[in-house]
């Protein structure tokens, strides 16, 4: 597999840049509402002029208050808005991925699952077809999910190469109601990212990886293909150093297929 892309938010690069330069991460680059209003000043080129190694990147997008499957239209113009600037700035960065959350909550939807599904696509179609354009991929993250039915139902529906899964390793832990199995049964064929945090179930607390209760070794062992993007999700430079060894010792002891 290959080098681990390495969280963190744009706005906070500069503060870690002495780090990254170090150790030459790849990078998921989180963007959230207001870095996205002032992109024109934080320049990418500046990014890319700042680091003095080439790395691969994959891009997180804003989430806070977005819907993509909104049943208020304006709500979901507003989410259509912020989702189109994103893909003006993959343009670019050049990333393979941008990710994605899905904004499915059961109880919102009164366990409606056909309804959020229907004004799911309506947001979809059209933006993969643009982001297939400039050559990135969506991948659709799980939040609040319990089980993995409505993230496989928008899958089948979309039946595109180009638009799948990131599984988040320390949601699923925090939310699931179900086995890590039944996750990777339904959405092994499409995904396309890993988010690889951990936590004990009290709270979404972005751990290294194995400082939780979360099944790595299950996980990978259950992966049937390596081309994967991974995904360190721990806040601070210890922890993700500490992922970076735990994730290289898990990756080795793997049976070679």
């Amino acid at each position: 597999m290959s080098a681990p892309h390495i969280h963190v938010p744009y706005e906070k690069i500069a503060a870690h840049l002495e780090f990254l330069n170090r150790h030459r991460l790849n990078l998921e680059i989180y963007i959230n509402a207001a870095t996205l209003d002032a992109i024109d000043t934080l320049s990418p080129d500046t990014l890319r002029t700042s680091l003095s190694y080439t790395p691969s990147l994959s891009i997180h997008a804003p989430f806070m208050d977005l819907c993509p499957g909104a049943i208020d239209k304006k709500v979901r113009e507003a989410t259509i808005s912020r989702f189109n600037q994103m893909l003006k700035i993959a343009g670019l960065l050049k990333p393979e991925c941008i990710v994605f959350h899905s904004g499915y909550e059961k109880w919102k939807y009164g366990l409606s699952m056909d309804l959020w599904l229907e004004k799911s696509l309506e947001t979809w179609v059209p933006l993969n077809e643009k982001a297939k354009d400039i050559g990135v991929k969506i991948a659709i993250e799980n939040i609040f999910e319990d089980k993995p039915a409505n993230l496989r139902l928008l899958m089948k529906e979309m039946d595109s190469p180009n638009f799948g899964i990131c599984f988040d390793t320390g949601h699923c832990n925090l939310f699931s109601t179900v086995p890590l199995t039944e996750w990777l049964d339904n959405l092994g064929p499409y995904l396309i990212e890993l988010h690889l945090h951990d936590n004990d179930r009290s709270a979404d607390q972005h751990l290294p990886i194995w400082d939780g209760t979360f099944d790595f070794k299950t996980l990978f062992s259950s992966i049937k293909h390596d081309q994967l993007i991974l995904t360190i999700e721990s806040h601070s430079p210890e922890r993700v150093l500490k992922s970076m060894r735990r994730l290289d010792a898990l990756v080795s002891s793997l049976p070679q297929r």
